[in-house]
């Protein structure tokens, strides 16, 4: 039996030194690379033609986003279609046996469309922000709803469905196991290492900026996939709008009868100690505390519908 073909479509704008590592951390026999640029001002485009790479440059006058740029690197695969390609970002870089673990699975599991592995920060202990992403990383081995922008998917089953959703600015990634769940395909997250990832969020702004951006994906999953029974995204939406908005609103508008209003804020700090046996004391608080960017970018979604205007990236970078 022949070995099953690779490919890597790996995607970047202004990576300086983590496009290079992720480039070299690419196994030889995955081949083709692909790497999409998004309008990089320092070498990035130089650095992938001289580690060996197919270059895609982005037409920028059209609206950018990660799930066009993945898209247009896998158009690039067209002509040789490879059997799996693996999908990175370039702030990441492949976990060495990686490849060889996921492609072993996809070939004793022909119903998998996607495996992915433990995705981890590079460095963690840098700030609390990091060290989030290294704990919202580590997702449940088994069988799942969705993977993330890092993962090993079956050609022919990602063709199939039509790619990513070019429109979406974030989430497209569980938007896309939507429908290849809906396909009868399954997902499955490895109990493997898989990447490196360097989240460089060292500052509040950086981290409001990330969760904000959660809100406008679970905002906008819903409104694509909220009805049974795939109901994506719609209790995280809720959620975000309860613990977000509803409550400091009532504190507020509560005020204006009986200052014993503000009474009601009590209940996120009773939310933080509810979690925090399970979660740990720091991650239940800015879990909590994030419902409140994610509000707001649950009410800039659909202000934007409303008003008929395309959202713009949300970068924390």
């Amino acid at each position: 039996m022949q070995a099953p073909r690779i490919a890597a479509v790996l995607i970047g704008r202004n990576e300086g030194a983590r496009l290079v590592a992720a480039l070299a951390a690419i196994p030889h026999e995955v081949r083709p690379v692909v790497y999409v640029d998004s309008g990089s001002t320092d070498g990035s485009v130089a650095a992938a033609q001289a580690a060996g790479a197919r270059v895609v440059r982005l037409d920028m006058s059209r609206p950018f986003t990660a799930a066009r740029a993945r898209n247009e690197g896998f158009a690039a695969l067209a002509s040789d279609r490879p059997d799996y390609v693996q999908f990175i970002d370039g702030d990441c870089a492949l976990a060495p046996g990686w490849i060889e673990t996921a492609r072993d699975f996809l070939v004793e599991h022909p119903n998998a469309a996607v495996a992915c592995g433990r995705r981890r920060e590079r460095f963690p202990e840098a700030s609390v922000y990091n060290r989030l992403c290294d704990e919202e990383w580590n997702t449940p081995v088994g069988e799942a709803r969705a993977c993330g922008g890092d993962a090993l998917m079956r050609a022919d089953a990602f063709a199939a469905v039509g790619g990513f959703n070019p429109g979406l600015i974030a989430g497209e990634e569980p938007e896309l196991c939507v429908r290849l769940r809906a396909a009868g395909w399954k997902i499955h997250r490895l109990d493997a290492e898989m990447t490196l990832h360097d989240a460089a969020m060292t500052r509040f702004g950086q981290w409001w900026k990330r969760m904000r951006r959660s809100g406008h994906a679970y905002a906008e999953g819903a409104a694509l996939h909220g009805s049974p029974p795939e109901r994506h995204f719609v209790t995280e939406t809720r959620r975000a709008l309860l613990w977000g908005a509803a409550i400091p609103l009532a504190a507020l508008i509560g005020t204006a009868l009986t200052p014993w209003a503000l009474l009601i804020l009590l209940l996120w700090p009773l939310q933080i100690l509810r979690l925090a046996p399970r979660l740990g004391l720091s991650r239940a608080a800015f879990l909590t505390i994030g419902k409140m960017p994610e509000a707001l970018g649950v009410a800039e979604y659909w202000l934007r519908r409303i008003a008929g205007r395309r959202a713009g990236l949300i970068e924390y970078k």
